[in-house]
């Protein structure tokens, strides 16, 4: 297939190498000058200018990128070939931006070792012959793709499960510090922690990052929090209390405000250590 790619960053260079791996036939855009050009010449790609550029004679554009409001400008002005969008944007603009144009939301989960190993999975909401005719492209990013209804369900999905692993991602950072408060050895609390009822995927990933106060990158805090913001939206409108999200999103908010937007999300340890008094590490 002919593709364009468009969003180069820590998600999205690792997608679409996959996609070029796969045999396609691929252009890529991103906004930092010189980066899609860098990056095509590395991969054996195109890189274009602008996002219809990269949309020229395509079959497919594939959008990863921050929001809402960087895919729609993006998006703008294409309208022929089927545009897949794997940000997380929320349900309702990804239903805004499907129309007049074939459109499925296929946001992702596995942050970047999925990424990396092309062992995504991927929810993908649109008309059944839309999401068939875009399995190849998939296949190539992901392990596990489910379609999950009409278009906005795969965002709607993706922003709850997000959501989930805030609030544990928040509930195992309290854990850890009651166990560092209480001499416990760390070792024991973390190989207990996912043997028991206690266990879960942020266990496995987070646990051992949290312990070392290691917040090297995977998934950023501040697009955490952007994807619990848009959960609580939808939790809203459906009138659907969602206590422990909100809790969640208050503790990245604070991660926030202590200038760890950047860091990866494990560093809401650092807001819990400081409701404790524990001086804080550097960004």
């Amino acid at each position: 297939m002919r593709v364009g790619f468009c969003g180069l960053g820590i998600m999205g260079s690792r997608m679409a190498a996959h996609v070029v791996a796969a045999g396609h036939d691929v252009t890529v855009w991103t906004h930092t000058p010189g980066k899609a050009e860098a990056w095509a010449e590395r991969h054996g790609a195109r890189a274009a200018g602008t996002p219809a550029q990269a949309a020229e004679g395509a079959d497919a554009v594939i959008t990863m990128l921050v929001d809402g409001e960087q895919v729609a400008w993006a998006l703008d002005g294409i309208t022929e070939p089927l545009c897949i969008d794997m940000s997380t944007i929320g349900a309702p603009a990804a239903r805004a931006l499907a129309q007049g144009r074939r459109f499925i939301d296929a946001p992702v989960s596995g942050s970047t070792p999925g990424a990396e190993s092309g062992t995504l999975t991927i929810m993908a909401g649109g008309a059944p012959e839309d999401v068939e005719a875009a399995m190849p492209l998939l296949r190539a990013m992901g392990e596990r793709i489910v379609h999950v209804g009409p278009v906005g369900h795969g965002q709607a999905i993706k922003v709850i499960t997000n959501a989930v692993a805030a609030a544990n991602a928040a509930t195992l950072a309290q854990a850890l510090l009651v166990g560092e408060r209480c001499g416990l050895d760390l070792d024991a609390l973390i190989e207990l922690l996912g043997a028991t009822a206690s266990a879960s995927r942020m266990v496995d990933l987070k646990a051992r990052p949290m312990a070392e106060r290691d917040y090297t990158t995977l998934f950023k805090l501040e697009h955490m929090l952007k994807d619990v913001r848009l959960c609580l939206e939808q939790a809203h409108e459906a009138h659907a209390p969602f206590p422990a999200a909100a809790a969640a999103g208050e503790l990245l908010e604070g991660g926030m405000a202590r200038g760890l937007g950047e860091a990866d999300f494990a560093a809401v340890k650092e807001v819990v250590d400081g409701l404790a008094g524990r001086p804080a590490v550097s960004p």
